[in-house]
This record gives structure tokens, C-alpha cells and sequence, in this order.
């Protein structure tokens, strides 16, 4: 049985281009060769451009980086305990902004 829809692609032969990364979907027809011994000759193939290997490499060195910095951390419980940490007000809503305007763009 022939597959003429992967994931909205028409037809036995279609492209796609999404923000610099490039989808190729193939299929070639059976020739009467193959009909006739049921042993396929050709291979379907898709392929991506070098954009899935940088995702993968980007993954892979976040997964690695620490969760939490522990000497930002271990630096305000000093300034903390010795009662030295200073709230700039100012600042702190300029971050709450702007991390909220980011997720505004996210949502989009």
C-alpha cells in the first residue's frame, strides 16, 4: 500500500521550508520488476538539513549545564545572613517586563 500522505505532504514527492530548515519527503512507484517479486528495489528517504545536527548539538550542551548557579546562590545567603542584600525595585519589575513580554512573543 502506497503512503501519499505523510503528515500533509501531497503526492509521491513534496518539500517543505519552515524558518532555514528543509524537510525532503521521496517515494518512488514500484516498477512491474517489483510488483511482480515483491522485493522492493528502491528506498524512501527523507532528509534534513544540517539545522537538526546544531538543535541536537544546542540540546545536548543545556542538558549539560547546571540547573542552578551555586555560587550566586551561595553569595546572596552570605549577603543575606549578614544583612547586606539590597533590592533595586526598579530593576526588579524592569526583569518582570521584560520576561513577561517574552512569553507574550512565545504565545504567538
Amino acid at each position: 500500500m502506497p503512503i501519499n500522505n505523510i503528515t500533509g505532504f501531497p503526492g509521491p514527492q513534496s518539500q517543505r521550508t519552515h524558518e532555514g530548515s528543509q524537510v525532503q519527503v521521496a517515494r518512488s512507484e514500484p516498477k512491474v520488476h517489483q510488483e511482480q517479486t515483491g522485493r522492493p528495489s528502491t528506498v524512501d528517504t527523507v532528509s534534513l538539513t544540517d539545522t537538526a545536527a546544531r538543535l541536537r548539538e544546542l540540546e545536548s550542551t543545556l542538558a549539560n549545564l547546571p540547573v542552578v548557579d551555586t555560587q550566586r546562590v551561595e553569595d546572596i545567603q552570605r549577603a543575606l545572613a549578614e544583612g547586606a542584600f539590597e533590592v533595586d525595585p526598579a530593576r526588579v519589575a524592569e526583569k518582570m517586563m521584560a520576561f513577561e513580554a517574552q512569553l507574550g512573543r512565545a504565545g504567538e
